[in-house]
């Protein structure tokens, strides 16, 4: 994982504020009533300080875990937590995000005690007190250690991981246990409501305000020199297939804010049909002598627009917006839309190859990630375009189990025009990359910029064989027999027995019975996230 800061910048700088002055509000004003005895916040504090005590007494097993928790997040806790995250960031060279881990938890440890000295409350007192304690009870160190805490780690998760599934719950989670943390101690007699609120509060103000203060100007773009591309006026053109982008205004909204952030000037946009997928987009944009085109869109958008910017030296940024996003997985492009912008604007060219294919019934195009005929054509083929659009690449799940019974076929291929090869298979794929969505390395040797075409043939004998195949391909076993077998070569041709169904990128094509698949090496330039700079060689001697 690498840190990328632009990751917590939001689109609208003024959220931050935001963020910081809604509990630097409620902070002030808890400070304010706490210091003015205020009796309508002290009967709010003794009446839930009673509900809580009332709740726990007859419960030990609850109190224990109350104790455990103050155990597990107690300053020396936190400390620790805080050490192995500040030598995590050394690690990386992230000098910047080390000082503000250190900063956040000496100002928030540190400043708590000291706002405890100045207010002296004192803690609820019960007949028989569940946990005993010393010291003062506004703000809870607890809860502003915890809340320093959680921020600390929800943002080091912001910069380290992409938007998506994963980052939302890592979030939730971590929301949840700073909260959880601050009632603990609420249940455990120790502190009122109005002490875990402020400490919550100090800790969230100061674990952010540290961050806007040292971390939010080290923000730092990719070298110069990896985004520079074509005449270097950094002219781009977006097409964008609408049925699969949305909102189409507020789609090039966010792209002008990335644009004009990264030096770019306004795109041009055009938008697919129907009857052009891309192909005549693409054409206008490189007569408009751009230096970078944008394609938002699918698998067959994102294929249409390489197809005809091949070979012309103009770098093609990809943003996916479709269900496989094949090409954007193979090479580590995000599929999340923030991240996606970044790499477009922001990221380096990379030469990658592209696949040629004929077939006997006239198809003549090109492919970037896989074809093929057989069952994972039916599979592309059956695919319920409604319960696609509900649950995503699951339904080529769905219709891969109707279609798991497909027929075997005899087939013949040639390598690189040598001879003939016959097999039995329900499946023969040819790959320019390796791996399929969730990472399932289909041909684990692929790789897109090798000049070379990869050929997987799939023959169970059985509806349960494909276990077999399925534990084999997941391990990357390269063992290879007449139910698993594997080819490469520059050029592949497949002929069957009988008419097929054929796929391209995932899309289903005519059926037919031979494909001629070729590959051009190094003929397209691809948008891809900036490379790490490489740790320097181990120095010897004095």
């Amino acid at each position: 994982m690498s840190f990328d800061l632009r990751r917590a910048e939001p689109r609208r700088p003024s959220i931050l504020i935001w963020m910081l002055a809604v509990p630097l509000a409620l902070f002030g004003f808890l400070s304010v009533c706490i210091g003015l005895d205020a009796s309508f916040l002290l009967r709010i504090d003794q009446d839930v300080a009673r509900l809580a005590y009332d709740a726990s007494i007859d419960h030990s097993g609850f109190v224990t875990l109350l104790d455990i928790t103050a155990v597990v997040f107690s300053n020396a806790s936190c400390g620790v937590a805080l050490a192995l995250l500040t030598a995590y960031a050394l690690s990386r060279r992230e000098r910047s995000i080390a000082v503000w881990i250190v900063a956040s938890g000496a100002v928030a440890i540190g400043g708590n005690a000291l706002i405890k000295l100045a207010f002296k409350r004192e803690r609820p007192t019960f007949d028989k007190p569940l946990h005993e304690i010393g010291g003062y009870s506004f703000p809870s160190g607890h809860s502003a250690g915890a809340a320093m805490l959680v921020t600390v780690a929800i943002l080091m998760t912001i910069v380290l991981t992409g938007r998506g599934w994963r980052r939302r719950i890592i979030v939730t989670v971590l929301g949840a246990v700073g909260f959880a943390v601050a009632a603990s101690r609420v249940f455990l007699g120790v502190h009122y409501l109005s002490d875990v609120m402020a400490g919550l509060s100090l800790g969230v103000v100061v674990a952010l305000g540290l961050w806007i203060l040292l971390v939010t100007d080290a923000t730092r773009l990719p070298h110069e020199l990896a985004v520079l591309t074509g005449t270097g006026r950094k002219r781009a053109a977006v097409i964008i297939n609408p049925a699969k982008v949305g909102d189409v205004e507020e789609f090039k909204g966010r792209v002008r804010v990335v644009a004009e952030r990264d030096g770019w000037k306004e795109p041009l946009w055009f938008e697919t049909t129907v009857e052009d997928p891309g192909y005549g987009q693409a054409l206008s944009a490189l007569k408009a002598d751009v230096d970078l085109i944008v394609a938002a869109g699918g698998d067959g958008t994102v294929r249409a627009v390489c197809e005809e910017v091949a070979r012309t030296g103009v770098a093609v940024g990809i943003l996916p917006h479709g269900t496989g996003n094949l090409l954007a997985r193979n090479l580590g492009i995000p599929l999340n839309s923030r991240d996606a912008l970044d790499v477009v604007f922001g990221g380096q060219d990379r030469a990658i190859d592209l696949g040629t294919l004929r077939t006997d019934t006239g198809t003549n195009t090109s492919f970037l990630v896989m074809a093929g005929l057989g069952m994972d054509a039916a599979i592309m083929t059956g695919v319920n375009d409604q319960l696609k659009s509900k649950v995503g690449w699951l339904a080529y799940f769905v219709s891969g189990v109707k279609a798991a019974r497909y027929p075997a076929m005899k087939v013949q291929i040639s390598v690189d025009d040598g001879e003939f090869k016959k097999f039995r298979a329900r499946t023969v794929v040819v790959g320019n990359v390796g791996f399929l969505q969730a990472g399932i390395p289909l041909l684990p040797d692929a790789e897109i910029d090798d000049g070379r075409l990869d050929v997987v043939v799939l023959a169970p004998k059985r509806f349960i064989g494909w276990l077999a195949i399925i534990v084999r391909v997941i391990g990357r076993q390269r063992r290879t027999n007449d139910r698993l077998d594997r080819l490469t070569g520059h050029k592949v041709v497949i002929c069957a027995e009988k008419t097929m169904p054929m796929q391209l990128d995932g899309d289903p094509v005519e059926e037919g019975q031979e494909i001629t698949a070729e590959v051009q090496h190094g003929v397209l330039l691809v948008r891809v996230p900036v490379a790490p700079a490489p740790a320097p060689a181990p120095r010897f001697g004095g």
